[in-house]
């Protein structure tokens, strides 16, 4: 009897290999709850494996049991892979074709990242193609968001990963020829609803990279879409608008502060980055109604600059974690916005969004170099990690794993 309650309690603490189903992670928040990651690597240390790819792309792998997904460039086709948890490529899929380097190379047209809940994936590239498929490749169906919901018009081509949330795909649209927010149905691909984003942003400010979130707490459910000089949050019902939040722009006007960054949540808070070392939001989103911006009730605290440009933020245990584009990582006390530290890591463009897991920050270098920092108030890099590789993407973890995917290959790194 002895046995079989141990047997029992450790079963009920153990809940398994945790899967990566979107860009970062469960509801997308860039926190795993892994235990066991490997701290130091190198090309000759402690990897698992390596499995070449065709081509660069800045989209993150996901993951769900033993199955990898992501997208990628084939010379002039845009694809989704599958891999096994062991690297053997399983299938691919042609998504769409007319690819384009984007500044020098940093970004393409395959920087939407998939997403999966264990039966279907689902992918969409800058060519407009979003498809869905099962887990060995057979298309359940596709639609070409350009024909559907206007041209692309921006600047860098569009990046903002579709989210999904139960049995929908929810996708922020916000470019030169559209203003919208869409809920699709996951199975199908057909519209269940579609909401005019009202903005009278300009010029630059119409593009919007950042992908939408959920906020969802004490009953209370909001999709939060960021981009066009405001943070708006819709009814999950209809899109309608229930609140917005502006305020992202210094006191002479940017025409060209485009959004990169996605905002996070936590339990009462929704952390709001906005670019070019513009200011940063702490809102709370309890009955929020309106235009909030001018309503100090709304507000946690406000930090008039040092937002991240293209990292999106990070909350664990009670601190905010900003990694801004030059490798300077700012540790915030949460509730008040308290600066607890704001150190140089490693000196270099970071394109990817930190990852909070085992009480460790990952903070991803285009150049392949992640720093790995204690989580605290104190700041200490616990190792510097040198790949010798462009990456632009995020890491993704499971089953005691980090995925690194480069722009030459993806990586399995974990501890012996």
């Amino acid at each position: 009897m002895r046995l079989l309650m141990l047997f029992i309690l450790c079963g009920s603490a153990y809940a398994g290999p945790e899967n990566w189903p979107s860009w970062r992670g469960v509801d997308n928040k860039g926190i795993s709850t892994e235990t066991g990651l490997p701290v130091e690597w190198s090309p000759e240390k402690n990897i698992a494996w390596k499995a070449e790819l065709p081509g660069p792309a800045p989209s993150t792998p996901v993951v769900w049991g033993e199955r990898i997904f992501l997208t990628s460039a084939d010379k002039n086709d845009l694809v989704l892979m599958a891999f096994d948890t062991s690297g053997k490529a399983l299938w691919d899929a042609k998504l769409g074709s007319g690819n384009k380097d984007i500044r020098q190379g940093e970004s393409n047209k395959a920087a939407s990242s998939p997403s999966t809940d264990g039966e279907h994936v689902w992918a969409f590239v800058a060519s407009g193609a979003l498809a869905c498929f099962d887990m060995n490749g057979a298309e359940q169906w596709r639609i070409d968001v350009q024909k559907e919901y206007g041209q692309f018009k921006m600047y860098w081509g569009m990046a903002t990963t579709p989210l999904l949330d139960g049995d929908r795909l929810y996708l922020a649209l916000m470019h030169d020829n559209a203003q919208a927010v869409v809920a699709l149905d996951k199975k199908t691909g057909k519209e269940i609803w579609k909401a005019k984003r009202d903005t009278d942003a300009r010029s630059e400010n119409l593009h919007s990279y950042a992908s939408p979130v959920i906020y969802r707490y004490n009953g209370l459910e909001q999709l939060l879409t960021h981009g066009a000089d405001y943070i708006v949050a819709h009814s999950l019902k209809d899109g309608s608008e229930i609140w917005r939040c502006g305020g992202l722009q210094k006191e002479q006007y940017n025409p060209y502060l485009r959004f990169v960054a996605s905002p996070v949540t936590a339990p009462g808070m929704i952390i709001v980055p906005s670019a070019k070392n513009g200011p940063v939001l702490a809102l709370k989103p309890e009955g929020a109604k309106g235009d909030i911006t001018d309503k100090q009730s709304a507000y946690h605290w406000k930090r008039n600059s040092n937002t991240p440009d293209v990292p999106s933020p990070v909350i664990s245990d009670g601190l905010v974690y900003l990694c801004r584009e030059n490798g300077v990582l700012i540790c915030l006390d949460a509730k008040t916005g308290k600066e607890y530290y704001m150190e140089r890591t490693h000196s270099f463009r970071h394109r990817g969004s930190p990852l909070a897991a085992d009480g460790k920050l990952y903070l991803m270098s285009e150049d392949g170099v992640v720093t790995v920092v204690k989580q605290g108030p104190e700041f200490k890099i616990l190792a510097t990690n040198d790949m010798g590789e462009r990456c632009s993407a995020s890491l993704a973890v499971s089953n005691k794993t980090l995925y690194m995917r480069t722009h030459k290959a993806l990586y399995a790194i974990r501890n012996p």
